[in-house]
């Protein structure tokens, strides 16, 4: 018997209740003097950015949790959501009170306190959480399981298991190190012990609904996080990418992106869906050790490839070289045609780019091929815009942005290879 099948719901109900603590009773006295006479000012610019995005993912999360209860097949099942829809209101209701009482944010209301921490929350946040917003909703029309898992996978997976639990262990562990902010310190340990069984659950509802649909359910996951990567990944990039945000407080954004993907895999491989199994193209370079995946994802977005779009992306050779290993990666072996396949991008204001397919591999190189199936011309930033998700593939056909050039049959043999 697998973990997960000991697990039972109700043990984790019974967990909810002999974890229950207070939010309104939460001292935080020696926190406004640390906060106003030990931080500096720049650790509590860095606090308050960081804290705030918690503020909001609770109070949003509170909110979206109603179409899983009504979606969750079994009522044990729908009984443990109702206590984590408490468990977020009283998360937010503790965020709230640090930004009121000790931050000095707000009018004293939830609503304002939210107001003025608005401007604190980054592209990745606002992209991610209203992503989980639509696949939640999405949930009220359609309780199939395989919907069901799509939600659970961007709820407890995505902005629980790899966003919010990784980000309380770095936030406990430098507040425990200096002993500074006692009560915020307390009430995150309460949150990380919340969220704790939250994941389990979780980890838990998904393994139970990939065993009932083993055909449907892996493959609307491994959809949803092709899905959330390109926008999930850029939550926690800090104003600016100034690193003194995380490197005051001793840790680095890179050892944020490690654990993140270090706790997400670990949660997926426990539900009894490693990436490795995953249908489809790659959803994350899982062959690579984690802390080269977690530096990789940072250098996509810091040449714009991922994320918010910066200005203009990055054409030195070393990051077109990671931007075209991304997209070998990207082909869809389910769809990706038989025989050999070339692809050449042409750029107007880049140097050229091919892609090479055959026999179930597939090659990226610089330059121009000697007689490519496929030539697409669209400018960069066009492309990049594509490949992150900012532009609609069809649209940039559409307004003739990407023109395709080949016979035919090489066109009709060329639309299965990235899945479309």
């Amino acid at each position: 018997m697998s973990t997960m099948e000991r697990i039972t719901y109700a043990d984790l109900y019974a967990r909810w209740e002999r974890g229950q603590w207070r939010a309104t009773e939460i001292d935080f006295s020696a926190d406004r003097e640390h906060w106003h006479g030990t931080f500096s000012a720049l650790e509590r610019r860095a606090a308050l950015w960081n804290y705030s995005l918690f503020f909001h993912g609770e109070d949003a999360v509170a909110d979206d949790l109603a179409p899983f209860i009504d979606a969750a097949p079994r009522e044990e099942q729908k009984y443990f959501l109702t206590t984590q829809q408490s468990d977020e209101a009283r998360h937010a209701v503790f965020f709230h009170r640090f930004m009121d009482e000790v931050a000095g944010r707000g009018d004293g209301t939830i609503a304002g306190a939210l107001r003025a921490t608005e401007p604190e929350l980054t592209w990745g946040f606002r992209k991610t959480f209203a992503m989980l917003h639509e696949v939640t909703d999405a949930l009220r029309r359609d309780r199939s399981r395989a919907a069901l898992a799509r939600a659970v996978t961007m709820y407890h997976f995505i902005v629980e298991a790899t966003l919010a639990q990784p980000g309380q262990h770095f936030i406990a562990d430098y507040l425990g190190a200096r002993d500074l902010l006692p009560g915020f310190r307390a009430g995150i340990a309460h949150v990380a012990a919340d969220e704790q069984r939250h994941i389990g659950f979780g980890v838990k509802l998904l393994h139970d609904l990939a065993r009932e649909d083993p055909d449907e359910v892996p493959a609307a996951v491994a959809d949803l996080l092709r899905e959330a990567f390109p926008i999930s990944v850029a939550v926690f990039v800090p104003p600016g990418w100034n690193r003194a945000y995380t490197e005051c407080f001793g840790f680095t954004l890179e050892e944020i992106y490690t654990e993140a993907a270090r706790s997400f895999e670990s949660k997926l491989r426990m539900a009894g869906l490693p990436l490795e199994s995953l249908p489809g193209p790659q959803v994350y370079p899982y062959d690579l050790p984690v802390d080269e995946r977690a530096t990789r994802a940072l250098a996509m977005l810091r040449a714009g490839y991922l994320g918010e779009r910066n200005g203009g992306a990055a054409r030195d050779p070393q990051s077109m070289a990671l931007l075209f290993d991304s997209l070998r990666r990207a082909v869809d072996p389910r769809h990706a045609p038989d025989g050999p396949l070339t692809l050449q991008w042409e750029f107007p204001d880049a140097e050229p780019w091919h892609l090479r397919l055959e026999n179930g591999s597939t090659a990226a190189t610089a330059g121009r091929a000697p007689a490519p199936d496929v030539e697409l011309r669209i400018g960069f930033d066009d492309w990049v815009d594509v490949i992150a998700g900012r532009l609609d593939p069809g649209r940039a056909l559409a307004t003739r942005r990407l023109r395709l050039k080949g016979s035919p049959r090489a066109l009709w043999r060329a639309r299965g290879v990235f899945g479309s």
